[in-house]
C-alpha cells in the first residue's frame, strides 16, 4: 500500500465532473477519482477550512465516531472494478477492529476531517494512477538500466554475501 494525500480537487474538462486528485509522498504518481458534487464540496470545505454552521453528513459521522470513542485508523482505497473505486474505513474500538466498506469520496471526506492517513493498494495504483513527473520516471529508469548493465554476477554474489552478513 502507498500512502497518499489529497493534492487538489479539479473539474474534468469534458464532463465538468469533480475529481479528487491524490498524490504520493514523492509527488510522482497521482490517482484521479471522480466524485459527486456534494462530496467535492465537502472535501473542499475542509481543505479551505470553511465549516458549515450545522454538521453535514461527513461531520455527523465524525461526531458519532467521537461520541462512541471509535477511532478511524486509516482509509484504504482497496479495489477498482469496472471503473468503480472501492474503499474501506478501518475502525477501532478498544481492541476490536472493523473494516467498513464505503465510497472513496466519503472515505476521503471523513479522512480529511479527522486527519487520518489515506492508503491506496498498489494494484489500484498500477491500474489507475497517472504519472506526474515523466522526466523523473525516465531518469530513474535510465539509472536502473545503467546499474543493471554494469552489474556482473560476481558483484551480485558479493552484494548478497554482504547483505546476509549484515543481517
Amino acid at each position: 500500500m502507498i500512502e497518499m494525500k489529497v493534492a487538489a480537487i479539479a473539474l474534468d474538462a469534458v464532463t465538468r465532473s469533480p475529481i479528487v486528485l491524490l498524490k504520493d509522498a514523492t509527488e510522482r504518481r497521482a490517482l484521479p477519482i471522480y466524485v459527486g458534487q456534494d462530496q467535492a464540496r465537502s472535501i473542499i470545505g475542509v481543505l479551505e477550512q470553511q465549516y458549515p454552521s450545522r454538521p453535514i453528513t461527513h461531520d455527523l459521522m465524525v461526531n458519532v465516531f467521537s461520541a462512541w470513542n471509535l477511532k478511524l485508523e486509516k482509509v484504504i482505497i482497496n479495489s477498482l472494478q469496472d471503473n468503480t473505486f472501492y474503499a474501506l474505513l478501518c475502525m477501532k474500538l478498544g481492541k476490536k477492529e472493523k473494516n467498513i466498506d464505503c465510497r472513496p469520496s466519503d472515505a476521503i471526506a471523513i479522512a480529511v476531517r479527522i486527519g487520518c492517513p489515506i492508503w491506496v493498494m498498489e494494484e489500484v495504483l498500477l491500474d489507475a494512477s497517472i504519472p506526474v513527473d515523466r522526466e523523473a520516471d525516465n531518469e530513474e529508469r535510465e539509472a536502473f538500466r545503467n546499474f543493471v548493465a554494469n552489474l556482473s554476477p560476481d558483484e551480485l554474489i558479493r552484494r548478497a554475501r554482504k547483505t546476509s552478513e549484515e543481517s
